[in-house]
This record gives structure tokens, C-alpha cells and sequence, in this order.
């Protein structure tokens, strides 16, 4: 019953977390920094969020700070306009309980 149970309880997060630089960061040299765009998996979005800080560590990057805009449900709420690209990587992190980054965008001064 606790594996009918888990999936259910899972939610799909969006994330936008700012990292430094980090060497092996994979950012282009000039590069300040960066924001991800992450959609995560986590049964609420503490767990989303430590998740996420705890994969992009493990990928050699260096998270400063993450900004939470909630499930699925509370951005349509808001009015948000989430395509369907955009629906289809939530859903794959939801299926394979994981973080996906969808998007890079380097900082430069």
C-alpha cells in the first residue's frame, strides 16, 4: 500500500535557483553566475528544494539561493502561462522522481 501511497503524495515544484562560480561549473568563462530553472520532485517543496541544492552540488555547481513559485496547480491558480513543453518536463520529474534543469541563463557584469 506504501507504493500507491508515495506517488500520490509526490508533487512537482518550480525552482529558480541562483549558483556562483565553481571551477567545473560549466558555465562560459566570463560568467558571474547563473539561474536554473529547475522543476523537482518532493513530497512538499522543503523537500524539492533540498533535493535540488543537494543534486547541483553533486554536479559541481554552487547554489546561493532558491525562490519557490510552487506546484502545477498554485502557478494555473496565479494565472501563470506554463506551455506545454513546459508541462511535459514537470511531468517526467514527477514520473522519475527527479530534478530537471530546463533552462541556464549565465550572469555577466
Amino acid at each position: 500500500m506504501s507504493k500507491e501511497q508515495k506517488p500520490s503524495r509526490q508533487q512537482v515544484y518550480t525552482l529558480l535557483v541562483e549558483i556562483g562560480r565553481k571551477e567545473g561549473d560549466g558555465l562560459p568563462d566570463k560568467a558571474t553566475g547563473a539561474a536554473l530553472m529547475v522543476y523537482a520532485s518532493g513530497v512538499d517543496e522543503a523537500e524539492a528544494v533540498r533535493e535540488t541544492v543537494a543534486i547541483l552540488k553533486q554536479a559541481d555547481t554552487a547554489p546561493l539561493d532558491v525562490s519557490g513559485y510552487g506546484t502545477l496547480a498554485e502557478r494555473e491558480e496565479e494565472g501563470h502561462d506554463i506551455t506545454d513543453e513546459e508541462r511535459h518536463l514537470m511531468q517526467r520529474a514527477r514520473d522519475e522522481n527527479a530534478v530537471i534543469v530546463a533552462q541556464v541563463t549565465p550572469f555577466f557584469d
